[in-house]
């Protein structure tokens, strides 16, 4: 008999409606998004690229709880390992995002660091690999960050290992739960991501279980990621390409991950995100439909 889920709180996310960017005329507009999300059985969402969903919070809230939804986080991307220069311009975005986040009673933010490389043009913004003293500055500043936040909005940060990012891969990610504080900062475990750079999520979760503290549901398409990975396609292309696909198709198998996920016996969201930048307005809800059925038969 299959685990029951009763820990895991599913929800979705623009991204799955092809939402990458605040405003952009190949995406679908904001009131259709949440129609659909509904429509497709989800109860949960989270904000998306601030200023994609309305930004005042008496409004947004109108428009969640009259579909009956409701906010599960706020998302921000930041390169604090450049050092403490970093840190105004990043919490300057923070207050915003963490206020309407914070407004909409939710209490988490997701925090995505910023590309190595850009996610359309493959230009090389930065080195891949990381200093010492740049390791350092992370670390440091993704534990301040998660305090100030704790402390001014009363949210939790989990940190988003993402494709070409600096915190990537399963030694990347491992060297950036062992150097900082569980107090300040845990883990937003995205499957697919994780799995794009080579990661197993179901081992993770078992070695550092205490440090996941909100999930990402997605897959990768392995033969699509295996020329991705050996033509060296940054992200940008490679989701154009498909590489992340609708679930059961691809890896890794979801239903071993909310296992994984529910015997840490701590109530956890689990968001689906299919990267889908960009696509046909009338893509998303029939993946979505069938998404929440497959979940459903996992027991989420």
């Amino acid at each position: 008999m299959a685990l029951a889920l009763d820990r895991i709180r599913v929800g979705s996310a623009p991204d799955s409606w092809g939402v990458w960017f605040p405003d952009d005329p190949q995406q679908v507009p904001w009131e259709r998004f949440l129609d659909e999300v509904t429509e497709a059985g989800y109860s949960w969402i989270e904000l998306g690229p601030y200023g994609y969903l309305p930004t005042d919070p008496a409004r947004l809230t109108d428009e969640v709880t009259k579909r009956n939804l409701k906010v599960s986080a706020g998302t921000i991307f930041c390169g604090l390992h450049r050092g403490p220069s970093e840190w105004d311009s990043t919490w300057e975005q923070v207050s915003n995002v963490a206020a309407l986040t914070q407004a909409m009673d939710a209490k988490h933010l997701v925090v995505i660091p910023s590309f190595w490389r850009d996610d359309k043009t493959a230009e090389i913004l930065e080195a891949p690999e990381l200093t010492t003293e740049q390791w350092r500055n992370l670390t440091t500043g993704m534990e301040r960050l998660g305090r100030e936040v704790k402390d001014r909005y009363g949210l939790d940060i989990v940190v988003h290992p993402h494709a070409d990012t600096h915190i990537d891969t399963e030694e990347h990610v491992e060297r950036f739960l062992d150097s900082t504080d569980s107090d300040a900062v845990n883990l937003c475990l995205d499957t697919g991501h994780y799995a794009y750079c080579g990661g197993d999520s179901v081992k993770l979760i078992e070695t550092y279980g205490e440090r996941i503290g909100y999930l990402h549901l997605k897959q990768v398409d392995p033969e699509i990621l295996a020329d991705v990975v050996k033509n060296e396609v940054p992200f940008g292309p490679a989701v154009a390409r498909g590489v992340m696909c609708e679930p059961p198709a691809g890896v890794p198998e979801l239903g071993p991950v909310l296992t994984a996920a529910q015997k840490l016996g701590v109530d956890l969201f689990a968001i689906v995100e299919q990267d889908m930048y960009p696509c046909e307005p009338d893509k998303p809800l029939p993946i979505a439909v069938r998404t929440r059925k497959f979940l459903r038969s996992c027991g989420a």
